[in-house]
């Protein structure tokens, strides 16, 4: 009977001994705790997600697939401790990976060596979440994860250094600690940067030192040794954040940006170093793009087109005059700007040539298309502004690319542009819901809003103004904030879009704005004699969109006998009469939080004060809509004046968009622009 079962024992040690994986597997349930993966072929990993092992051997997190997210952990779960309650011991763990994008330049987001307590991230979101968290869990103690973080985005509400850097993360993405990719060097400490997004091979070490309670992230090329001082180092005790037993692995996630993420080997080890990855093993990374020439083409191709030139320069001058379809404006100064400029090609086949069936909607100052980006396969929303000044355009270039670098959710993404001769091309992401206007005065087209959906919408605008206004490296002011240019994404939040009137100036300084834009209805007194925006010109419009939203009626109105109304007037004669109620849109049908309404009304009247100086700014508004702070009781004087005597005094009709001259490139506002038809 001995003799026989010494058989089966016999093999499962061959099979060990031929199988470097499962080996390193089976020691590590001895209670050595430590393997190592110079590639991933036969590796018994758990995968969600995108993640996929490929037959190379190379663990792919992600596929270039926007907006998904992709899990691989070892499928045993390590112990941490020595005992029940006991300090976290020391680890270590090194991992090689590569990120690969379509685009030079532009990645989305990154990839994280993660410790948690299960393998289960349904819940997590992707983009900036990198699929281990959501908006409502990010940072709670309760998630009880660690996580070494190679992120490729810089995302504000995060607080993050850049767009390449490494972080250590506990608990949420905001790290407690980051640094700028790169490594220092051992002969002379030097720092050499890193680019995480160009596409080479790269090495990680995570170590953690029980007894000192810290944490380091070292990174450097393929190539190099781990240098000897760590990229970030982090105290931070982990025996109050991890749970006994737990796993480790990697989360990684893509945002609107294709991108791929591998893992090309992995080893880890418990109280010790972990062991060295076998470099020579590992697979080979993926080609993206077109297969190489051979060297008898390069050699050929140069040669034949010279050829080709000369004998037919003539003809060659003929053809390229006639291909005018795709032609563009380029000056040197654009280079600054490279990222944030468009092919015209791209956007006219994203476009299908800008055919009428795809037409968001249209103004007095161009037409706004829905596209497909023919390489990325992103969304977006492709605004045409016709133009002829060649003066202020440089000007307004740098502030559409300045403005192209906010991130915020609360509003929509300007991504770029390009220019064509007497044409602007605008491209947004696109927003699937359309604008609130059409929710607000179509009952038609689109179903009435609940009480819950207008007040999320307008604690969201909020938060993203008060951005505009305080958060961001310049003050920005909108300058046209009205119902037809608040957009809404796939979950109905609201985001405040279409920046082609608003204005950039440092913190501090006085803007030098002088020429009055907007919309009327939502022009404050002091813009109308003065013509300079402020952030509190925007508050006024603010006012104004609030009682737009819960009253269900636009701006302009006409009372009883057919004379047109300020709606802020009316609203202001029910507060006079203790009806303030009665303003509320009837197709709620009552069902509304009354408390949360009459805040509103109420705070829409003080935004709309007509002294500048009696309105509160932005951050007040949002402690206000928060319940942070308790409304000011208004002042029983009348609150408001007949503004539309004072735009007919100027001689100004009160439904006509107000523009400054061509010279100074400010564009007027367009319906619907991001949104769905």
């Amino acid at each position: 009977m001995a003799q026989v079962e010494i058989i089966p024992f016999l093999l499962t040690i061959l099979l060990h001994s031929l199988n470097p994986a499962t080996a390193v597997s089976a020691t590590a349930t001895t209670g050595q705790d430590q393997f190592v993966f110079s590639g991933f072929a036969g590796a018994n990993l758990t995968l969600d997600g995108t993640a996929t092992v490929t037959a190379d051997g190379l663990l792919e997190l992600t596929n270039g697939t926007v907006q998904l997210t992709g899990h691989a952990f070892h499928r045993a779960p390590v112990s941490f401790r020595t005992s029940p309650g006991g300090a976290v011991r020391s680890f270590s763990a090194s991992f090689a990976f590569a990120i690969l994008t379509t685009y030079p330049g532009l990645s989305c987001h990154g990839i994280a060596f993660a410790v948690a307590p299960s393998t289960d991230f349904s819940s997590a979101l992707a983009a900036q979440y990198m699929g281990l968290a959501n908006i409502d869990d990010n940072g709670n103690a309760t998630n009880r994860f660690f996580a070494a973080e190679i992120d490729t985005m810089e995302n504000v509400e995060f607080q993050d250094i850049n767009n390449n850097h490494v972080g250590v993360d506990i608990n949420g993405l905001r790290s407690v600690e980051a640094h700028t990719a790169g490594y220092y060097d051992d002969t002379n400490g030097s720092f050499h940067g890193m680019n995480l997004i160009s596409g080479e091979v790269m090495q990680a070490w995570v170590d953690y030192d029980g007894e000192a309670a810290r944490i380091n992230v070292t990174i450097a090329p393929i190539a190099v040794t781990k240098p000897v001082r760590p990229l970030v180092s982090a105290r931070y005790n982990l025996s109050n954040v991890l749970r006994e037993p737990s796993y480790i692995g990697f989360s990684s996630a893509t945002g609107p940006i294709n991108s791929h993420h591998y893992i090309l080997g992995w080893s880890f080890a418990m109280d010790g170093f972990a062991p060295a990855i076998d470099i020579a093993k590992l697979p080979k990374l993926p080609r993206l793009g077109p297969k190489p020439r051979s060297k008898v083409l390069e050699i050929l191709v140069p040669i034949a087109t010279a050829a080709f030139i000369v004998t037919l320069g003539t003809l060659v001058v003929v053809v390229v005059r006639r291909r005018m379809r795709y032609a563009e404006l380029r000056e040197d100064w654009e280079v600054d700007f490279g990222p944030h400029r468009f092919s015209y090609k791209d956007l006219f086949h994203a476009t299908d040539g800008f055919e009428d069936k795809h037409l968001l909607g249209k103004g007095g100052f161009g037409r706004v298309y829905r596209g497909l980006l023919p390489k990325s396969k992103v969304e977006v929303a492709v605004k045409r502004v016709s133009h002829e000044s060649r003066q202020g355009m440089k000007e307004f270039v740098a502030e559409v690319a300045s403005i192209g670098r906010i991130r915020h959710r609360n509003l929509v993404q300007l991504l770029g542009y390009c220019r064509r001769k007497g044409e602007l091309l605008l491209v947004y992401d696109y927003m699937s819901n359309g604008s609130l206007d059409k929710y607000l005065h179509y009952e038609v087209e689109r179903p009435t809003l609940d009480w819950a959906q207008r007040f999320q919408i307008i604690k969201g605008v909020a938060s993203g103004l008060l951005y505009l206004h305080e958060k961001w490296d310049k003050v920005v002011v909108h300058r046209d904030i009205k119902a037809s240019n608040v957009l809404l994404d796939k979950e109905m939040n609201g985001r405040l879009g279409d920046f082609g009137l608003a204005r950039l100036y440092d913190h501090g300084t006085d803007p030098q704005t002088t020429h009055m834009v907007g919309t009327m209805g939502y022009l404050a007194p002091e813009l109308l004699r003065t013509g300079k925006a402020s952030p509190l010109t925007d508050v006024f419009a603010f006012g104004t969109f609030l009682l737009e939203v819960t009253c269900g009626q636009r701006p302009i109105k006409e009372d009883a006998q057919g004379d047109q109304l300020l709606l802020v007037d009316w609203v202001l004669d029910h507060w006079h009469n203790g009806t303030l109620l009665e303003t509320v849109d009837t197709r709620l049908q009552g069902n509304y939080n009354t408390d949360e309404a009459y805040l509103v009304l109420k705070l829409g009247l003080l935004c709309s004060h007509p002294s500048a100086s009696s309105r509160p700014n932005m951050q007040n508004v949002l402690d206000y809509l928060d319940g942070h702070a308790p409304v000011p009781e208004l002042a029983s004087t009348q609150l408001s004046f007949n503004i539309l005597a004072l735009l007919q005094n100027k001689g100004l009709d009160p439904y006509i968009v107000s523009c400054p001259p061509s010279s100074m490139m400010s564009f007027g506002t367009i319906s619907d622009l991001s949104g769905g038809r």
